[in-house]
């Protein structure tokens, strides 16, 4: 059985030479239907998992440790910070706060370019990034409450981080490893969650942007 040891597995950064990650782009339509997809992808695979998928508001391990994100994720973020800075200015503003706070404890350290926020993608840098803010509270994490701020526009790998998926090839299945203790691998499999990779894969060829960033860049302005 392959576990997930991190929620999201440090990914390859891909650097562009645009002056930031994401310009003056909109969230393309076909957002919402992969959100909408995965969603139900996830509610079917709890439905199945049941009491061995333990994943709960206030368990926060996931919420832990800088992960890239691509410009669809960043995308997805920013909309929904638009969104609470008219609906609740009060928390739009306290998630910026952590932000900044997150990238002036980090940023010195950032394994890219800090003044747009990609991260590059020389082996110097990926390495850097493997051992990059891993014991850091992502800033859209409410201490107090163990609550994700921005649930609604989470990023995929955040979607997608507890029930058994398809790892790298294909060939594996991991999962969270707080869930499925006692489970066997056969009961594992049966609660596979599906994940709609090509969809998402389609959507970024359309963006035709490239690059990818972290989530407390993708948090401000």
């Amino acid at each position: 059985m392959q576990v997930m040891v991190h929620p999201a597995q440090k990914l390859v950064p891909r650097r562009t030479a645009q002056s930031g990650i994401l310009g003056g782009m909109g969230l393309p339509a076909g957002d919402r239907e992969l959100v909408q997809i995965v969603d139900a992808a996830l509610a079917d695979a709890a439905r199945r998992a049941g009491e061995w998928l333990v994943c709960r508001l206030g368990c926060t391990q996931c919420c832990y440790g800088a992960f890239a994100i691509g410009p669809l994720d960043a995308l997805r973020l920013r909309a929904g910070m638009e969104a609470l800075r008219t609906a609740d200015p009060d928390l739009a503003a306290e998630i910026e706060r952590r932000a900044r706070g997150w990238i002036a404890e980090h940023g010195a350290k950032f394994p890219g370019d800090a003044e747009t926020g990609l991260l590059g993608d020389s082996e110097q840098e990926q390495e850097r990034f493997e051992e990059f803010a891993n014991e850091a509270a992502c800033p859209a994490l409410d201490p107090a409450t163990g609550r994700c701020d921005v649930y609604a526009w989470r990023p995929m790998t955040c979607r997608v981080f507890g029930p058994p998926v398809r790892m790298g090839d294909g060939d594996a299945i991991g999962h969270c490893e707080l869930c499925f203790v006692g489970a066997s691998e056969g009961e594992i499999a049966a609660c596979e969650m599906a994940v709609p990779h090509e969809l998402e894969a389609r959507l970024l060829d359309q963006m035709g942007v490239k690059g990818e960033t972290v989530v407390a860049f993708a948090l401000l302005r």
